[in-house]
C-alpha cells in the first residue's frame, strides 16, 4: 500500500487498536520507516516554517528523490528562498494526494492520523524489528519534598524560573526550539536568531522561556491567539554538546557544564540569560544559611521555586533523582501551648500542637498536626507535659491572615522539629531520636535544615 493511503486509513478511524493493525500491517515497507523516522524524530528538522498544500497534480514525486531534497534542508545546504524554492520544485512533481497527506507531513513534521513515536515502537517491538523511531527526552527533576535525604554536601542550588521549559539545539547555524517532550516551538523567532551563531553549532542550551506576561506567553507557546511577549527570554541552566545530549549522557559534571555555560555566555544576546545559582554545602551551617537565603528571595520576587544539583553529577536524558525541585516555602518558630489529644486511629496519641508566638514581626495563633509520624504521636504524648512551652519549627506553604486581622496563620503547616533549647536538651524525650539530623532553631523565615525529621 502507497504510504499516503496508509495515511488516509489511518485517518479513518480514531480507534488505538485499529491504527496499531495498520502499522503492523505495513511496517515492514521500508519507505514508511524511513518517512516515520523523518517525520516523528523530533532531532530531524528541516528549518521551514511554512509548507504550502498543493492544488495542481504533477506526473508523480518518488521517494529517492524526495528524500534527497529532505536531505538538503535537514543538512541546512538549502536555507531561505533556496528551501522554499527547493520545496516548490518537488511539490510541483508530486500529485496532489502523494503531497498533502505524505510529503507535505513528512515536512511540517506532523502525520495528522494519530500516529506517535510509542505507537510505532510498540507495534515494532510487537512484530519483533529492530527498527524503532528515537524518543526525545531531556533530564527532569524529581519532587525534593519527597526525598529528603538526598539533599546533602555540596550541590548546586538554582532559582526556578515560572516559564516554560526549552530545549534549544543549534546546528549548522540554525537553532530549533524542542518542549520538554520535543515538540517544535517555532513561535519565538528573536530566541533562535540569538543563537543562530557559529560558535553554537553542534550546542545543546537546556533553560526555560520566560516572560512577565505570563499567560500571554502560554498562548504564544500554544498559538492560541495572536499573543505576543517582546520581553519574552531564555533563561539557561545547562548545557552540553549534541552528540552527549543524543546519547542522553554527559561526559562533565554538573559544575563543569555550569563552568561552560558561564564561558560561552560572554557571546549571548540580551535575550538569553544563564540562571542565577550558588554553590554551597547542605552539610555546614553556612551553606544552610545561603538555601535559607535563596529560599526567602525566591518567595519575595516570584521565582516557582529554587532546584537543588549535586556538583558531581552528570546530565541524563531521563527523570533523575540528581535534580530536585523545592518549592517556595516559609517557616517559622512558635511555642507550644497547648498539647490536643488525637481522634480515631490516633486516639490516645499526639493529636495536633497548639502554637503561637511572633516572627519577623507577625503574631501566629495556629494548630498543627501534619508532618508527624506515628512513632511522633505516641512518644510526644507521654511527654506532653514537657512540651509545652518549647519551640518548634513549622514549616507551611503561605502566611494568611484571620478575617478579623488579629492574628496570621499558615497554610498547609507541618510539623519540621523542635528547637533545642538549653531547657529541652535535658529531656529524656530527645533519646526518642525525632531531631538527630536537627540544627538549633531560629527565628524568622527560611530554613535551618532540609534533611530533618518531618519533610
Amino acid at each position: 500500500m502507497k504510504p499516503w493511503k496508509i495515511i488516509q486509513k489511518l485517518e479513518s478511524d480514531n480507534s488505538r487498536l485499529f491504527k496499531e493493525g495498520v502499522i503492523e500491517d505495513n511496517l515492514n515497507d521500508v519507505v514508511l520507516q524511513e518517512g516515520l523516522s523523518m517525520c516523528l524524530d523530533a532531532l530531524v528538522t528541516f528549518g521551514v516554517k511554512q509548507v504550502p498544500e498543493s492544488s495542481n497534480d504533477g506526473k508523480g514525486l518518488d521517494w529517492e528523490t524526495f528524500k534527497f531534497s529532505a536531505q538538503l534542508l535537514i543538512n541546512r545546504e538549502r536555507t531561505g528562498h533556496a528551501a522554499r524554492d527547493e520545496i516548490l520544485h518537488i511539490m510541483s512533481l508530486a500529485t496532489s494526494e502523494q503531497w498533502n497527506d505524505w510529503y507535505r507531513r513528512i515536512l511540517i513534521k506532523d502525520l495528522r492520523c494519530g500516529v506517535s513515536q510509542k505507537t510505532v515502537n510498540n507495534v515494532s517491538k510487537k512484530m519483533g524489528l529492530k527498527y524503532s523511531v528515537p524518543v526525545f527526552s531531556c533530564m527532569l527533576a524529581h519532587d525534593g519534598a519527597k526525598h529528603p535525604k538526598k539533599i546533602q554536601g555540596k550541590c548546586l542550588v538554582e532559582y526556578k524560573y515560572d516559564g516554560v521549559r526549552v530545549i534549544a539545539i543549534t546546528r549548522n547555524n540554525s537553532t530549533t526550539l524542542y518542549s520538554r517532550n520535543g515538540k517544535i516551538l517555532g513561535n519565538f523567532p528573536h530566541i533562535e536568531d540569538a543563537l543562530n551563531k557559529k560558535e553554537f553549532n553542534n550546542l545543546v542550551f537546556d533553560g526555560e522561556v520566560v516572560s512577565d506576561d505570563f499567560q500571554s506567553l502560554m498562548k504564544q507557546v500554544h498559538r492560541k491567539t495572536n499573543a505576543k511577549t517582546d520581553d519574552a527570554y531564555l533563561a539557561l541552566f545547562d548545557i552540553l554538546p549534541l552528540d552527549e545530549f543524543n546519547k542522553g549522557k554527559s561526559k562533565l559534571n554538573s559544575l563543569e557544564r555550569k563552568d561552560s555555560l558561564n564561558d560561552i555566555s560572554k557571546n549571548f544576546d540580551s535575550c538569553i540569560k544563564p540562571v542565577e545559582y550558588a554553590i554551597l554545602d547542605f552539610d555546614t551551617k553556612d551553606g544552610q544559611k545561603i538555601f535559607s537565603d535563596m529560599n526567602k528571595k525566591a518567595l519575595e520576587e516570584g521565582y516557582e521555586g529554587l532546584m537543588i544539583k549535586p556538583v558531581n553529577d552528570i546530565y541524563e536524558s531521563k527523570r533523575s533523582h540528581a535534580w530536585l525541585k523545592i518549592k517556595p516555602f516559609i517557616e517559622v518558630t512558635l511555642k507550644v501551648t497547648q498539647i490536643q489529644e488525637g481522634t480515631g486511629k490516633h486516639a490516645g496519641k499526639l493529636g495536633a500542637f497548639s502554637v503561637e508566638g511572633e516572627d519577623d514581626g507577625k503574631f501566629f495563633s495556629l494548630s498543627v498536626g501534619s508532618g508527624l509520624t506515628d512513632d511522633d504521636r505516641e512518644k510526644f504524648w507521654k511527654a506532653r507535659d514537657s512540651l509545652i512551652g518549647q519551640l518548634i519549627e513549622i514549616r507551611a506553604d503561605a502566611i494568611t491572615q484571620s478575617i478579623e486581622g488579629e492574628h496570621f496563620s499558615l497554610r498547609f503547616p507541618r510539623f519540621k522539629t523542635f528547637c533545642l533549647t538549653e531547657i529541652f536538651v535535658g529531656l529524656a524525650v530527645l533519646t526518642w531520636g525525632f531531631g538527630e539530623q536537627s540544627m538549633p532553631c531560629k527565628a524568622g523565615l527560611g530554613i535551618s535544615y532540609l534533611g530533618a525529621r518531618g519533610q
